[in-house]
Formats: C-alpha cells, sequence, structure tokens
C-alpha cells in the first residue's frame, strides 16, 4: 500500500535558514521525518547548526554564479525538492526550473506575477489598486509634491524586507531627506489599527486556506507574539488580494485592521514564501507544512486540514542554538576557542 506523502522520507533542501521562516521551515520538515539539507549563503547562519540537518553553504543571490552553484549542489546532495525560503531567490529559481527538474528536483513556485507583486511594493499597489482592494496610498520619489498636507508617512525600501531601513515621519521635508538615505525608497501612509498576517496554502486549482494571526508584538520586523483570530472581512480581503496576484502555494499577506468604515481591512503587503510566523498557524491546528508538501509532490491539498482555532497565541524568544569551539585557527574563518552564540532566526528576513 502506497504510503501517504507526510509518511516518506523525503530529501528537501530549504534555502535561507539563516532567517526565521527558513530556520523554522527546516526544524518542522525534520519533525516531519525530512531529510533536510539546509542552505544559506552566511556561513555563520544559525540553521546551518540546526541538529539533523545536512548543512551545506549557497552563494548570494546576487552572484554572477548563483545559477551554476546552485544546480552544482543540487547534483552533488540530490535532494527530491527543493523549498525557498528567500523570496529574492524565486526569480532565478523560475528560470531555472527547467535545468532542476532535469536534476529530479521538485519545486512548486508561485508565477511571476505573484513573484513580483512580493519583491515590488510599488507594483503591488499597481496591483490592488486596479482590483479596488484597500492598500495605502503610495508615492516614488518623483511624486513627494503630491503627496496631501498633514499626511503622516512610511518611507522603506520598494524592494526591501523586514523593517531595515523603514522609517517615519510627518512632513514632505523629512520624507525628501529620507528618500536620500533609503535605498531604492517608496513612501507610503502610515497606517493605525491592529497589525495582521495572513498565511495562505492556495492549490493549483486557486482554491485558498487562510489562517488570520495578529502580530501583537514585534521587534525588528519580527513577530515575537501574535495570535490567531477570525474575521470573515479579513479573509475576504485576503482571498481577494490572493486572486489579484495570482498566488500559488503557500505564501503570506498583510495588512490592518483599523476602527469601522469601508476601509476597516488595509492590504499592505503580500510575500510569495512562507512567513516567519507560520508556526503559530500550526500550534492552531493548520497542517500548513504538510499541505504544502503534498501539494509539492502533486498531489491534492486536504483543506480540510488547514482549519484553525482561533484564540491561540505564540510567543517567541531568542535562545542559545549551539556552542563551539575551534581548535586551529588555520582549518577555520574563526579565532581559536571562539564562541558562537546562534540566535534563532534574523529579524530582517522576516515576513515583512
Amino acid at each position: 500500500m502506497r504510503r501517504a506523502v507526510s509518511e516518506m522520507t523525503q530529501r528537501v533542501l530549504v534555502t535561507g535558514v539563516g532567517g526565521q521562516p527558513g530556520f523554522d521551515l527546516a526544524r518542522r520538515l525534520l519533525e516531519l521525518n525530512c531529510d533536510v539539507i539546509a542552505t544559506d549563503a552566511d556561513p555563520l547562519a544559525n540553521g546551518l547548526l540546526l541538529p539533523g540537518v545536512t548543512p551545506r553553504l549557497t552563494p548570494p543571490v546576487t552572484a554572477a554564479d548563483y545559477t551554476s552553484r546552485l544546480l552544482g549542489l543540487c547534483r552533488e546532495t540530490r535532494p527530491d525538492a527543493l523549498w525557498s525560503a528567500v523570496e529574492a531567490e524565486l526569480p532565478h529559481l523560475l528560470d531555472m526550473s527547467g535545468a532542476l527538474e532535469k536534476t529530479g528536483v521538485r519545486m512548486w513556485l508561485p508565477p511571476r506575477r505573484a513573484v513580483q507583486a512580493g519583491l515590488d511594493k510599488a507594483f503591488f499597489h499597481q496591483l490592488l489598486a486596479a482590483h479596488n482592494i484597500p492598500t495605502p496610498a503610495s508615492w516614488l520619489p518623483s511624486q513627494i509634491d503630491d503627496v496631501p498636507d498633514g499626511v503622516a508617512l512610511v518611507v522603506k525600501p520598494r524592494h526591501g524586507q523586514g523593517s531595515k531601513n523603514v522609517v517615519f515621519c510627518s512632513t514632505r521635508r523629512q520624507a525628501r531627506m529620507l528618500c536620500e538615505l533609503v535605498p531604492d525608497p517608496i513612501l507610503q501612509t502610515k497606517l493605525d489599527g491592529r497589525e495582521f498576517t495572513a498565511d495562505c496554502v492556495v492549490d493549483r486549482d486557486g482554491r485558498a486556506s487562510v489562517v488570520l494571526r495578529y502580530r501583537l508584538l514585534t521587534k525588528g520586523g519580527l513577530s515575537m507574539v501574535s495570535e490567531t483570530f477570525h474575521d470573515q472581512q479579513v479573509h475576504h480581503r485576503v482571498i481577494e488580494t490572493l486572486e489579484a496576484v495570482q498566488a500559488s502555494g503557500l505564501c503570506c499577506v498583510q495588512g490592518f485592521l483599523r476602527d469601522g468604515g469601508s476601509g476597516r481591512v488595509v492590504i499592505t503587503e503580500m510575500n510569495a514564501r512562507i512567513a516567519g510566523g507560520f508556526m503559530l498557524a500550526e500550534a492552531a491546528g493548520a497542517d500548513l507544512v504538510g499541505q504544502t508538501l503534498a501539494g509539492l509532490w502533486g498531489h491534492p491539498i486536504d483543506h480540510g486540514r488547514l482549519t484553525y482555532r482561533p484564540g491561540v497565541r505564540l510567543a517567541k524568544a531568542t535562545t542559545t542554538l549551539a556552542v563551539t569551539e575551534h581548535s586551529r585557527l588555520g582549518q577555520s574563518a574563526q579565532p581559536d576557542t571562539s564562541v558562537f552564540l546562534a540566535l534563532q532566526g534574523r529579524s530582517d528576513d522576516d515576513e515583512r
């Protein structure tokens, strides 16, 4: 009798294990009896020290030889599947999907439209505006004069993620100065309200399951305390957003829940990858990783296993993962008897 996907030992290469999404994904796959190849471009990435993984270094996604070296790594380690937790990799993986398939590596990638929506905040804003989905007003630096007087603003990298280089201001003069400091910036209206993330699995027929959670406490862009909730209007807006960007697979949508009015639910951004706080959705009963694995292997998604309980709260804390010593300087880039304290995740690689 054929075993269920969750009962099979699969060899999965996970990228970006130094960030919270990749770190927790590697841990969860280990719990599901997968053979995990944990990769990152940073030799100090904490996920490379997870017990039970096969650690490997990859080139930065900006490296000229990124594609050839990743293909070489796949030929060497022979994974059954590749699961990226680094959104900037997705355009490259789409380009090399044929070559990876020839090596026997499965992937479940979103279409380019969804990838671009996750990587380009200006494109995402235009897309949502075209579908009449409430989203913050946005301007590029050349459009600062169009910003109304008295509007509180947030200036952030157009192609960035996490809280890095995200700053707030209240005047156009301040915004002009910040646009000189923030790389490739975009300006948006600053929102008040309850911030939320939706963990989403969209099957290949376009049907989506959504898990909603409040971001109760964030530090450096990382959700430290979050809690699941149900809200039909938020759920509807998230579904509209997924349809607008043509999302597929496991992804996340973010927004704000405001007080009353037609603009009660405002969508701010989406990521075409697993979110940094997905473990709360799993703790609340949603089989996000297991069902995505099923879809990765071409099996139907069981949306009945993606329901969840509201009111489940998760708190994260920084901890020591490993302490290691290097006895000879010539064998390591680290000094003698260096102590390496690995924390649970880089905040700049979280879902924001």
